[in-house]
């Protein structure tokens, strides 16, 4: 299997012309996106960065982020994106954690990071990336290297490209180192299960692009395969529609909640998407309700799929252009093996639920410094996911909850996901999130938390009768919790952690 630098080679040299990267201020082709990164690979190896180095970019979506992460992979460096709403507590970690030696960070930014770089003994480089209408112009401090790029030698299997930091529920991050080779099978798997069409396809990237699902279906999918990534920052529903019609996106990649705020554009807005081939849905899991409305009103399917950042991500989609099954994540895409095991790693039945294990070139390399943490879930090839799941006559696969996430109220699985659709088909109901919290009576009760549309309410009475009548006695929440908004990461998952820190500021126990 090649690297990431001769498969982009190879590419370039067949789709030289056709775009790579389109902003609304400058579209770059993937010749000149090369060329440029590579110009810029060769200016950091002069500022000291060699191959295995570990190298920090934070910044926001953009052609920038999208030359940096290349010219650093061109470098033979490690990149190690950091997340834009962690806080400068959290990113010391990470940044002392992955011993990096470069910070490449937008000039807005730097005042949130001063402050710990004095004691990153590690660190040696800082670049500042401007943040004009041009994009070359903001990155000109690297494109006068004054020599020549000196191409690393790769072994696919053993070079790391990027250390991925996974969200941690309790604690801090672990670091999912991910290969070459682990990058191209992924990048491989999805353009196959996808149907990337080459020089044609143009895929809508509002998702962070230090995020895996953003990185790797919006970033490397249409750079290895000869397509146009068009990246945007934050989430404006009135102006992601205007990009997508003034430059011909044909793919959206969203997380529920983006599918969610879309459908409250006007309905003369609808048209600006008729350019769009399939939007794609993974990161959370997706309302069943808010899929079917979505392609209603805008006739454009959406394909439900998975995968976490131990894979790349990409582990399962539903098929392009095939048999969907809402409420399913899918069929695992190619070059890709799921199945659903017991505690003790065996293979179970059809329909039963059990955790989510995966094997493929895709997996993982294992947790930066963390021989124990990648034992604790690979079983030999398989690793074990956390995802409670099942899969049908079909093969196609459906998440029940995370593991960590179940409730067991009196004996009985209750399974959040279950209960949180039911609680999003209600008209009202914006977000819904529910949590286990530990009772004496019953071992652990559901709890719900939810935020409304604007111009609704919902009393704790109505939100109780309206589960009563959807919900088996057990699975109704004990408690419900009425939040403007809730609190969400920077790939537009809800983090339950924040909830269950909030559950116990209210209940006296915080730092018990």
């Amino acid at each position: 299997m090649s690297d990431l630098i001769a498969r982009m080679d190879a590419v370039t040299r067949v789709m030289g012309d056709r775009p790579a990267v389109i902003t609304d201020s400058a579209t770059i082709s993937h010749q000149k996106f090369q060329e440029t990164a590579t110009i810029m690979a060769a200016a950091l190896q002069r500022l000291g960065i060699q191959k295995g180095d570990r190298v920090a970019l934070y910044a926001a979506n953009g052609m920038e982020f999208a030359l940096l992460y290349v010219a650093v992979v061109r470098a033979g460096a490690i990149l190690v994106p950091v997340n834009l709403l962690i806080n400068p507590r959290e990113i010391a970690y990470i940044l002392k954690d992955a011993g990096v030696r470069a910070l490449l960070v937008q000039t807005s930014l730097l005042p949130r990071v001063k402050d710990i770089l004095r004691d990153l003994k590690a660190l040696s480089v800082v670049v500042e990336i401007e943040e004009s209408q041009s994009p070359l112009e903001n990155l000109k401090s690297l494109l006068n290297p004054q020599v020549d790029w000196v191409k690393p030698a790769i072994d696919p299997d053993e070079d790391l490209v990027v250390i991925l930091y996974t969200s941690g529920t309790t604690g801090f991050p672990k670091g999912a180192m991910l290969t070459h080779a682990n990058l191209v099978a992924n990048t491989d798997s999805v353009h196959v299960a996808m149907r990337w069409r080459q020089g044609i396809d143009r895929v809508l990237v509002v998702l962070p692009m230090f995020h895996a699902f953003a990185a790797t279906v919006g970033l490397w999918t249409p750079l290895m395969n000869g397509c146009a990534l068009i990246p945007i920052q934050g989430f404006d529903p009135e102006g992601m529609a205007r990009t997508i019609d003034r430059h011909q996106a044909t793919i959206f990649l969203g997380v529920p909640s983006l599918y969610s705020i879309l459908l409250k554009l006007r309905d003369d807005r609808v048209r600006l998407f008729q350019t769009l081939r399939f939007g794609i849905a993974g990161g959370a899991a997706m309302p069943v309700s808010v899929l079917e409305a979505f392609q209603q009103k805008f006739g454009i399917r959406v394909y439900e799929g998975d995968g976490p950042t131990e894979c790349s991500p990409v582990t399962c989609v539903n098929p392009i252009d095939g048999v969907s099954k809402p409420g399913t994540v899918g069929l695992p895409v190619p070059g890709v093996e799921m199945r659903i095991v017991d505690d003790e790693g065996r293979p179970l039945k059809e329909g039963e639920v059990g955790e989510i294990a995966v094997r493929g070139r895709n997996v993982m390399k294992g947790y930066w410094n963390q021989p124990e943490a990648t034992a604790a879930v690979m079983r030999g090839d398989w690793l074990l996911t956390g995802d409670l799941g099942t899969r049908d006559a079909d093969g196609y696969f459906s998440i029940v909850d995370r593991k960590k996430d179940l409730i067991i109220v009196n004996g009985m699985n209750v399974y959040p996901r279950m209960l949180e659709d039911v609680l999003y088909t209600h008209p009202a109901i914006l977000e819904a999130a529910v949590i286990g919290e530990t009772d004496l009576r019953h071992g652990e009760v559901p709890v719900a938390y939810i935020a409304c549309h604007e111009g609704h309410s919902l009393s704790d009475q109505e939100l109780r009768e309206f589960c009563r009548n959807h919900l088996g006695r057990h699975q109704v929440p004990r408690r419900f919790v009425v939040l403007e908004r809730l609190p969400r990461n920077g790939a537009g998952k809800i983090l339950k952690r924040e909830l269950r820190k909030e559950g116990e500021r209210e209940r006296g126990v915080s730092g018990l």
